[in-house]
């Protein structure tokens, strides 16, 4: 019994003695299989829509480095919006020039609905835009259950076209207009107005705002040079511009959009694509008007 003890208090020692080694491999094992954690490293300098940002101050250095590292890791959102920006950045940039408006508002857009133009908010926004239904109303967009032009990519653009026009108006500042976007314009006008501000980066706003225009910055510098921030891709891979369509005009009244695509040799769901203001199978259609579809070419699907 006694060699018995023995012989069990050696083969203890030599399991004992040989754990640390093993569990050390597994440690270092472990930590081969992890990625870097990289912190993005902020630029030089950096304007938006011309203004500039003061990135000498530290609490503008610290807050657009936050939004750098949400956005940055936010890999699947991230990826997926900068993969749609040929498609909806063809349509979006024209608009704003026309309008008068800095190419930049498109990365607001980029913040808004990551260019997803079906996007619903918890709190009824709709559209790559993200309009509220009375917003949307009141810069011109029919908002109803069969028909929602907030989800019309050009009409929507336009709209917040307006909206920025209007607010660059009264602030007198793309970048308090861009932030009127998401705090309202008369919030930010009461807030610089109480404050005796006329900066954004000067301004204490709701912690989302104050959060908002950094996310925007953060989404130009990445969608400018991808690679530098990780992001790594083909060409080929971006999706392809919705460009091989044209515009059919459809009236009558309850029209009933299958039918509609099948005459013109499509179906539903390209149709919905194409026209995601359509907001169900059919409309009613009581003032009996006139609609221009996106009716898609021959090679729609194909490239």
């Amino acid at each position: 019994m006694k060699a018995f003890y023995v012989f069990a208090m050696a083969l203890s020692l030599a399991v004992a003695g040989c754990m640390p080694s093993a569990y050390s491999q597994a440690t270092s094992t472990t930590e081969e299989a992890f990625s870097p954690i990289v912190l993005p490293a902020l630029p030089d300098e950096l304007d938006f829509a011309g203004e500039r940002v003061p990135l000498e101050y530290f609490d503008v250095r610290e807050a657009l480095q936050r939004e750098l590292l949400v956005t940055g890791y936010l890999h699947s959102r991230t990826f997926l919006t900068l993969l749609a920006m040929d498609r909806y950045f063809s349509i979006i940039e024209p608009i704003l020039r026309r309008n008068g408006i800095p190419e930049d508002f498109k990365y607001l857009c980029m913040a808004e609905s990551g260019l997803n133009p079906e996007a619903v908010s918890p709190s009824g926004a709709g559209g790559l835009w993200q309009f509220m239904p009375a917003t949307g109303r009141e810069y011109g967009l029919k908002v109803g259950n069969q028909v929602d032009e907030r989800f019309h990519i050009e009409k929507s653009t336009e709209a917040a076209c307006r909206y920025l026009k209007k607010a660059y108006e009264k602030l007198g500042s793309w970048t308090l207009a861009a932030a009127a976007y998401n705090a309202g314009e008369n919030g930010v006008v009461r807030r610089t107005g109480i404050q005796g501000t006329d900066s954004y980066y000067d301004t204490f706003l709701p912690q989302e705002t104050m959060r908002y225009v950094y996310r925007i910055l953060s989404l130009k510098l990445i969608a400018s040079d991808p690679a530098a921030y990780g992001y790594r891709y083909r060409p080929e891979d971006r999706y392809p511009r919705l460009d091989d369509c044209r515009e059919v005009a459809v009236g009558g009244r309850d029209i009933s959009w299958s039918e509609v695509a099948r005459r013109y040799g499509t179906n539903y769901k390209m149709l919905r694509l194409l026209n995601p203001w359509i907001r169900a199978y059919e409309y009613d259609n009581p003032g009996n008007e006139t609609l221009q579809v996106k009716m898609p070419g021959q090679h729609f699907r194909t490239r």
